[in-house]
């Protein structure tokens, strides 16, 4: 069988971008997305997600804004306006492991305090979490919260396997100058599908103000374009594709336990 995860990153991350995921939802084969933890969400929008089928995974941000926690409790995370450092080798290479467990942990309480319940899975903005130290955290937070991981490469996806974390067997999407998800694009995937549970990293969206310092701004509307093309839904269809998100991926699990800022998560505070 050929399963296919569309996940659509940045919910939350402004007003348009949160619009245009709900209408890639509702009239395409998005069916699934990540929040954004540390941006204000519009309550319109949390409403909209709310009520949605989306699955709803959290998109640790460490390299975009500013943080969740006080900015002196994690100072090798932030540059010197208090601010994330936009770019994740950068950020991975400086970063204190256990300032890392406070800020992705001060995320969870959000997005649970926002969804009530936790995410379906974990992956994270500009791919920050496939890099150590970072990385170790990330899995850590997944095994203690038993979901699923985005693993980008064979290399992140064996390491992932070495833990027991569940993820997709195959993984396509990019974020480059030219917008990646066109219809054509979206076809030609769909056609050379492979067997097993697949994941497409999407990014649709409507362009405004608040993404103009973005380089991946007026592609998402490309990317929109081409997840509603009903031409999309029908290749779906006729392929015999079946599309789910990254809940199905888990196996029961007992009650989410409480979570309190500063813990230790499976002994992540000292990784390396």
């Amino acid at each position: 069988m050929r399963r296919l995860i569309v996940n659509a990153d940045d919910f939350g991350l402004t007003a348009g971008v949160s619009r245009g995921i709900l209408e890639a939802h509702r009239r395409g084969i998005v069916t699934s997305t990540t929040l954004i933890a540390n941006p204000r969400l519009d309550g319109a929008m949390l409403d909209g997600l709310k009520a949605s089928r989306l699955g709803v995974g959290l998109h640790l941000n460490l390299t975009l804004g500013e943080p969740v926690s006080p900015a002196e409790e994690i100072p090798s995370l932030l540059d010197a306006g208090g601010k994330f450092v936009r770019d994740p080798l950068r950020q991975a290479a400086e970063a204190k492991p256990e300032e890392v467990v406070l800020e992705l942990r001060a995320q969870m309480a959000v997005f649970i305090r926002l969804l009530g319940r936790k995410p379906t899975h974990l992956d994270s903005h500009h791919h920050v979490g496939r890099h150590r130290p970072i990385r170790d955290v990330v899995f850590a937070l997944a095994e203690e919260l038993g979901v699923p991981v985005r693993c980008q490469d064979e290399e992140t996806r064996r390491a992932a396997g070495e833990r027991g974390l569940r993820t997709p067997e195959h993984f396509f999407g990019e974020s480059g100058p030219d917008p990646y998800w066109s219809s054509e694009r979206l076809l030609a995937h769909l056609a050379a599908l492979p067997d097993g549970v697949s994941e497409f990293m999407t990014h649709p969206g409507y362009f405004d103000q608040n993404l103009e310092y973005s380089r991946y701004g007026r592609q998402r509307e490309v990317e929109l374009g081409g997840l509603t093309d009903p031409a999309v839904s029908e290749a779906v269809r006729t392929r015999g594709i079946h599309l789910c998100h990254f809940g199905g991926l888990e196996p029961p699990h007992p009650p989410l336990s409480p979570w309190g800022r500063g813990e230790e998560v499976n002994g992540a505070s000292g990784g390396s």
